[in-house]
């Protein structure tokens, strides 16, 4: 069973505690120099939230001057490692779902994180969104994009053959093609969960 999180808000739309990544979003989204973080109990939130709000020496984590809006994030999630994957990509102004794909069984969540960059890549040159930035939390990830080769010891089965067919099809896609959008680590420590969490960890 995934684990649950709890999300403080010190310094947003309306200051509380929240339950979901959407609600913390709809909080602090828009909203300058949004002071938020994500904790495992309640217990730990209820009491960063008394100690913490206003607290300006802690840290800040914002929307508005590191981030750069005109991008998209993406992020994936598995159940159990290998496990049922499924991946996405949100407008991080928004958190407006672009696009959502799965679930696979058998996938992992590298695998996913990889999909989610190369499909985020392939849409934005489809709408001709040459300077758009992409957003992802997986180094490794990345670095499959970057290299155009997945590195994963997840063996093909039958029932994980539309997962590999799917990352055949992704890496047919960066030898065929070129791009100019930048893809970006997502600073978690410094800005909170990506907006494209499924909230599952």
């Amino acid at each position: 069973m995934a684990k649950s999180k709890y999300y403080v808000v010190w310094k947003g739309h309306i200051p509380g505690i929240y339950k979901t990544w959407e609600e913390c979003q709809q909080q602090t989204t828009g909203f300058q120099n949004a002071h938020y973080k994500s904790y495992p109990t309640y217990e730990e939130a209820v009491s960063a939230y008394k100690n913490g709000k206003d607290n300006q020496s802690k840290p800040k984590l914002t929307f508005t001057h590191k981030i750069d809006q005109n991008s998209i994030c993406v992020d994936a999630a598995c159940s159990g490692n290998p496990g049922e994957m499924e991946y996405r990509g949100v407008e991080t102004s928004s958190g407006r779902e672009i696009f959502r794909v799965g679930p696979y069984p058998e996938g992992t969540n590298n695998i996913g994180e990889f999909l989610a960059l190369v499909h985020a890549l392939a849409l934005l040159k489809k709408v001709n969104k040459p300077d758009m930035v992409i957003y992802s939390d997986s180094v490794t990830a990345m670095a499959w994009v970057r290299n155009k080769k997945i590195k994963t010891n997840l063996n093909r089965t039958e029932k994980n053959k539309p997962v590999f067919e799917l990352m055949e099809r992704a890496l047919d896609w960066l030898q065929a093609n070129t791009f100019t959008q930048k893809i970006m680590k997502w600073e978690t420590e410094k800005w909170g969960e990506i907006p494209a969490d499924f909230g599952r960890k």
